[in-house]
């Protein structure tokens, strides 16, 4: 058998897309004395225009134009530079990616090794923080920030002893995460009060149907669910079955045995199910699959129908037993959706928190958690000679190498430049299909283990507006968008946590988060790495252009009404590219149950001399206290009896 419910720990994969869920409104009704730390200036003015700071650029970020070129050239074609310049610069320690589990390995290394420890940390980004991307906008004197990717802490007081030592470390320790929520308002959707409206948006002949309430209820089966689904824009055919499946009125598989249903629920995907046995039309399958795009990063085809259950799709009341013996899941998973702490720009606070803990001179001023949000921080400062740690950043690593066993040779691109350094040791917290591109003399089944899975795509847009009036009227401040190209649709997170001020009401300017997944189309032909690599493939294919122009007309049709004008009303568009997402998870209907240390990723994370593979990719969890871990893991092993 494929799946355990143990193995498919839900929690791990609510974790991946659950930040889409946790969004929260545009302000609230706190006065903005109450949402500010005392000395914390209400007013904010950009940065020098001349000044390099990449997250107020818009246009198209994660994957830009600049950060995947050279590695392309390298993994698609075999094509490197032949020859590179040695620069004098020798470390004790190279780091391979600036994410949150190279950032890690550095403090790590720092804390075991002592503050002298030569380190260098390069990035073929222009930012640092992997996926944790902070996106800033600046409107008469006020900042605004939204996320550009990973979002939040997802319950930390079950964060293992490394991960748990590194958050105290910056300060995020439990009376911080603590005092976070009592900086979350009431609206904040699941991380606030369940009962704050959430809806969903269907388009129509003459535009968007927008229903506030509670989507989240009705799909549940929750109070007033009947009422809710009969205002649908679907047919009253539909309606009926959507009732039955949300409410439970009949148990889908009451035909099969006990043994027969369990081999069902993990050898059939979702959206087989939802056609075959509840009878849906085709075209309900993305209203059925909505919360599963943004807790997974992908559709009822690529997961089994317990998978979905589990992971929060429609239809826990409509399996008969599986709804009983399954009923403290969903209460866990609900559970686990409240224990989510989170800063204005997701993770990108965290990652600052290690950039200026391992850099001090990027943010000299800073105090930590309690300001981290609206610190100032210099670029110029993160590569200086006269400092111990430094990070590199648009630098694409194309080679490493161990030599006699004494050091290890590190080649990289920047600007053009083929480039070397040399270190003692080397942590790999790249993406893992990368790596046997980089390490050509690793045996051939770590070589495998290392390619075998394949990353989720997913692509977040922030769209900064003018105001939130016409946002405002639509009664809610998140909405599914179903047969969207963005099926997500909210405010930016505004909570006032790190010194931050949010929207205080409509009239403000505000920015709106949208997500797209490509994992939505009716797609049934081959393995979910299959689909994930096509997935991956419209991603990169997809301009700038075009997003903007779907970004604009899925607006306006849904604000239209409310005298929303796309032309006149938003101010800045930023688009997140993430081909290379969430951590490949291991699928029910693809992957078999490997024994423990045989699975693809325990295989590739194997230590080769002195370098070692430190990112969520090893751990096959795409969390960031695993990021944490692993790089812990990698740490450990390039300085045992050290």
């Amino acid at each position: 058998m494929a799946i355990q419910v143990t193995r498919r720990d839900f929690l791990n994969g609510v974790a991946i897309g659950a930040g889409g869920i946790l969004l929260q409104s545009c302000g609230g009704d706190l006065e903005p004395s109450a949402k500010l730390l005392p000395g914390v200036p209400t007013q904010f003015s950009p940065p020098d225009a001349s000044a390099y700071y990449p997250p107020t650029l818009t246009g198209m970020r994660g994957s830009h134009e600049g950060s995947f070129e050279v590695a392309h050239a390298l993994a698609w074609r075999g094509e490197k530079p032949s020859q590179y310049k040695p620069l004098d610069e020798h470390y004790d320690l190279v780091v391979v990616g600036a994410g949150m589990s190279g950032l890690a390995a550095a403090h790590f290394y720092q804390k075991k090794m002592g503050p002298d420890a030569r380190i260098l940390i390069m990035d073929n980004h222009d930012d640092f923080g992997g996926h944790a991307k902070r996106n800033e906008f600046h409107q008469g004197g006020r900042m605004m920030l939204s996320l550009g990717g990973a979002q939040n802490l997802m319950n930390p007081d079950s964060y293992s002893k490394a991960a748990s030592s590194l958050m105290r470390a910056i300060g995020i320790d439990e009376g911080f995460i603590t005092s976070m929520g009592a900086n979350t308002p009431a609206d904040q959707f699941l991380g606030g009060e369940m009962t704050e409206p959430n809806g969903i948006s269907l388009p129509g002949p003459d535009g968007h149907t927008t229903l506030a309430g509670s989507w989240l209820a009705t799909i549940f089966g929750g109070e007033g669910y009947e009422k809710y689904v009969r205002t649908l824009p679907v047919p009253s055919s539909e309606q009926d079955k959507f009732i039955d499946f949300f409410g439970g009125k009949r148990d889908f598989l009451d035909d099969m045995s006990l043994s027969k249903t369990w081999k069902y629920i993990n050898t059939v995907s979702y959206n087989r199910f939802l056609l075959d046995r509840v009878k849906l039309d085709e075209t309900s399958l993305p209203v059925m699959n909505s919360i599963l795009v943004h807790n997974t990063g992908m559709s009822g085809w690529n997961l089994s129908v317990l998978e979905a259950i589990t992971q929060g799709g429609p239809g826990i009341n409509s399996l008969g037993w599986l709804a009983r013996t399954s009923a403290s899941i969903v209460g866990a998973f609900i559970d686990s959706l409240l224990n989510v702490k989170m800063f204005p720009d997701g993770n990108a606070s965290v990652a600052r928190l290690i950039v200026q803990n391992l850099v001090p001179a990027v943010a000299p001023d800073m105090q930590g958690p309690e300001d981290v949000a609206v610190a100032r921080f210099n670029y110029d400062a993160l590569d200086r000679a006269n400092q111990p740690t430094r990070i590199r950043l648009n630098s694409t690593v194309v080679g490493a190498r161990e030599i006699d066993g004494k050091h290890v040779e590190v080649d990289y691109v920047q600007k053009g430049q083929a480039l070397r350094v040399t270190a003692d040791h080397c942590v790999m917290a790249c993406y893992n299909a990368l790596i046997p591109h980089l390490c050509p003399e690793l045996p051939e089944a770590q070589k495998e283990g290392l390619q075998y899975g394949v990353k989720t795509p997913f692509v977040y847009a922030n769209v900064q507006l003018d105001n939130g009036l016409a946002y405002d009227k639509l009664g809610a401040q998140i909405f599914q968008c179903p047969h969207d190209p963005f099926q997500w649709v909210s405010s930016a997170p505004g909570m006032s946590v790190g010194g931050y001020e949010p929207p205080r009401g409509p009239d403000d300017p505000m920015v709106v988060f949208m997500m797209n997944s490509p994992m939505t189309e009716g797609q049934e032909q081959g393995s979910g790495r299959d689909q994930l690599r096509m997935g991956r493939h419209r991603v990169y294919s997809t301009p700038f252009a075009t997003y903007e122009q779907q970004i604009r007309d899925q607006l306006q049709s849904m604000l239209g009404q409310h005298g929303f004008n796309h032309e006149r009303d938003i101010r800045a568009i930023t688009v997140n590219r993430i081909p290379h997402g969430y951590s490949y998870p291991y699928l029910a209907l693809d992957d078999p149950e490997w024994e423990k240390g045989e699975a693809p990723h325990e295989i590739g994370r194997a230590q080769f001399g002195r370098i070692s593979i430190a990112n969520t990719d090893s751990e096959a969890i795409a969390l960031m206290d695993a990021a944490f871990d692993a790089a812990w893991r990698a740490i450990e092993e390039q300085t045992a009896g050290k």
